[in-house]
């Protein structure tokens, strides 16, 4: 079993930054992919950035130039730096990752822009 554990969500202005952070720990063996997720009220879960174990990575396009993931393998951790935040950016934020086939659910950090 692996649990994931998120920190660094908050409140900021439009404009400002944030960085997330997910651990992942318990029974690992490698870490595979690892993503950032969001989901807004009344909207469905998206996929906001994902990174490999080598280091690729892909970015839904809305957030492309303003987000940043990255990942440190030895601490199984991935971080999502967020820059130039805009309110629709809003939401609950969740980890994911894949330990030999099977998807891992943090329980998310709210991430919250006001105008």
């Amino acid at each position: 079993q692996v649990q994931l554990v998120e920190s660094g969500g908050g409140l900021v202005q439009a404009g400002g930054s944030l960085r997330l952070s997910c651990a992942a720990s318990g029974r690992i063996f490698v870490i595979n992919a690892m993503g950032w997720y969001r989901q807004a009220p009344g909207k469905q879960r998206e996929l906001v950035a994902s990174i490999t174990s080598g280091g690729s990575t892909n970015y839904r396009d809305s957030v492309k130039g303003r987000f940043t993931i990255s990942r440190d393998n030895a601490k199984n951790t991935v971080f999502l730096q967020m820059n130039s935040l805009k309110p629709e950016d809003t939401a609950v934020y969740l980890c994911n990752a894949y330990e030999r086939g099977k998807g891992y659910w943090g329980q998310g950090t709210q991430v919250t822009v006001s105008a």
